[in-house]
């Protein structure tokens, strides 16, 4: 597996395997299913429900643990640096590890600066191996790296072929940010799995349009995150480090960029409002 170098010289995969929605009765076997297929990033999250899960799959896993790059979120019911350094140790209890490779915060909303202090000081002290954000859109993200005294290594936000953010990319590689793409396939979304001009470059290269997509990101350097629940499209997913696009390829790809989120847009303000309401109904579960 091919690795990126982060600003603090934790080297991560450029490929993971992410569980978002997938049930907590499903889960230990999809991360097994991964690992079998060669992923060694896991994402997860504490919204997610699942954290237990992944960690008995690493456990039961046989690979050793610095082998496995085990990435989790803050949820926004936890903000606050009190709130957020206990909601760590839960989350590590939880999975029975006692350190991971990468912690996010979810959301930039809430207290994230008391948030992302005690991420901070959680890496000073070993706990976190890297700490980052999500979603953070260029003015949050650019706010926290320029007046924080640790630079986010990593920065979760949606991108895939009809929503680029070439700009966004472009500030991150200038604050030694790496992006990391969540929902690299669209959910599907505006069709994009028969989309032709995918599908076309996908037959030129004896490929899927799912591998044309993991293969664009990555040789951009952006961390992908591919999600399926069968194990046979896990291993398509990960089966891109063998042929090269060329630029022709790139740049239809680039035409294709609607430059509109396909999910959210969390620099829109009256996003803060859904997220909201999105903290009082997952943070009941948390409870």
């Amino acid at each position: 597996m091919e690795c990126v170098t982060l600003n603090n010289g934790v080297k991560m995969p450029l490929v993971g395997f992410g569980v978002y929605q997938i049930p907590a009765s499903d889960c230990e076997r999809c991360v097994l299913d991964a690992f079998a297929c060669g992923y060694r990033l896991i994402d997860t999250a504490q919204a997610y429900l699942n954290e237990k899960e992944v960690g008995a799959a690493v456990g039961s896993s046989g690979i050793k643990r610095e082998e496995i790059f085990v990435t989790s979120k803050v949820w926004l019911s936890n903000c606050g640096y009190d709130k957020t350094k206990a909601s760590v140790y839960h989350s590590l209890e939880l999975m029975g590890l006692d350190y991971l490779d990468l912690m996010l915060l979810h959301q930039p909303f809430g207290d994230h600066w008391g948030s992302y202090s005690a991420l901070a000081d959680m890496q000073k002290e070993g706990v976190l191996k890297a700490i980052g954000v999500s979603n953070f859109f260029p003015w949050a993200l650019a706010n926290l790296a320029r007046f924080h005294e640790v630079v986010p290594q990593v920065n979760q936000i949606e991108i895939n072929p009809l929503y680029q953010r070439q700009a966004e990319i472009e500030l991150m590689a200038k604050l030694q940010v790496q992006p990391e793409a969540w929902a690299p396939f669209g959910e599907g979304k505006n069709n994009m799995f028969a989309h032709p001009v995918l599908a076309e470059i996908g037959a030129k290269h004896h490929k899927s349009v799912a591998q044309v997509i993991v293969r664009y990101l990555t040789q951009k350097q952006i961390v992908v995150l591919a999600k399926t629940t069968h194990k046979e499209r896990m291993q398509e997913n990960i089966n891109v480090f063998d042929f090269t696009l060329d630029a022709e390829d790139i740049a239809k790809i680039a035409q294709l960029d609607t430059h509109a989120p396909l999910f959210f847009d969390h620099g829109d303000v009256s996003q803060v409002e859904v997220f909201k309401q999105f903290t009082d109904a997952v943070g009941k579960m948390l409870v």
